[in-house]
């Protein structure tokens, strides 16, 4: 029995409102059930029994005559970054009408705020823990960030 078959077969459980389906045919035994628990054993054995999927490659292509062999590797991050210390919506000033905390080219001490994160509708001010020049904001104002993040570059 081939995956395209379970598919019409669950297709057809949706169209007319069936929640079990039971075939056995030859050495196939094929049961199906919607919303009962999911028998994690019987599924890996009917994924097991069935040949694996085989998938085309396709053959590496030469790079066109006058162009590279390999892209150049991208430049390496400048200095040391501030992580988001949460996961949340990052904002690089206090309101949308205020000023920013910091612009590219700032000096920061480890005691500046550089941001907030909102993360469960509190504000949270984030210091740069570091002292610097900021030489890069890496994030996005009003995108959210997660845990490790890096916010700015710091050099």
């Amino acid at each position: 029995m081939e995956f395209k078959d379970i598919k019409k077969i669950v297709e057809l459980m949706d169209e007319h409102g069936l929640s079990q389906f039971k075939l056995e045919q030859d050495e196939t035994k094929l049961e199906l059930k919607k919303g009962g628990d999911v028998d994690v054993n019987a599924i890996s054995k009917l994924l097991a029994s069935q040949p694996a999927p085989h998938y085309a490659t396709a053959p590496a292509m030469a790079p066109a005559a006058g162009s590279p062999a390999a892209p150049e590797a991208a430049e390496a991050p400048v200095g040391k970054e501030i992580p988001s210390p949460m996961v949340g919506t990052f904002y690089t000033s206090p309101s949308p009408e205020a000023d920013t905390f910091v612009k590219v080219g700032d000096k920061v001490t480890a005691d500046t705020t550089v941001c907030i994160i909102e993360a469960m509708k509190v504000m949270n001010e984030i210091k740069a823990d570091i002292d610097g020049e900021i030489v890069e904001i890496v994030a996005e104002n009003g995108n959210a960030v997660q845990f490790g993040e890096a916010l700015f570059r710091v050099k």
